[in-house]
């Protein structure tokens, strides 16, 4: 029987997207300098590979309508239709979180292609947050 340790494989992912987003930012100041210096922003075969690595990295999105605390006395009783208050109001913003990063905030909508599905529009980019 394999045994793993979950806390480890949870860092893969969070290296994986910390080491792509370095790559993005060297990427972003080599184009920087290529148009400072007049050259075209897509210089050949070694960019397009490295914005495939950086495409092709698999990331976790969730969309955190709110949250509760309660004792576990409470939460051993809940059971089909109970109801779990929330943290947040109805309008009130709700959190994108990226690999367990907070990235952006925005407004629960209906979908017009499908109104029978839920969708987010995002109000407002986090930069710099590091957890939801």
């Amino acid at each position: 029987m394999k045994t793993t340790n979950p806390e480890a494989e949870a860092d893969v992912p969070d290296e994986q997207l910390d080491r792509a987003i370095e790559e993005l930012r060297g990427v972003l100041k080599e184009e920087e300098k290529r148009a400072d210096a007049g050259e075209p922003a897509n210089a050949g075969p070694e960019q397009a590979a490295s914005d495939n690595i950086i495409m092709n990295i698999p990331v976790e999105v969730q969309i955190v309508l709110g949250s509760a605390e309660m004792p576990v006395s409470e939460l051993m009783s809940l059971q089909k239709g109970s109801t779990v208050a929330l943290n947040r109001r109805i309008g009130e913003p709700v959190d994108i979180v990226v690999n367990g990063r907070r990235i952006a905030r925005g407004e629960i909508t209906v979908l017009e292609s499908d109104p029978s599905r839920f969708g987010i529009r995002l109000t407002e980019i986090v930069a710099g947050s590091k957890s939801a």
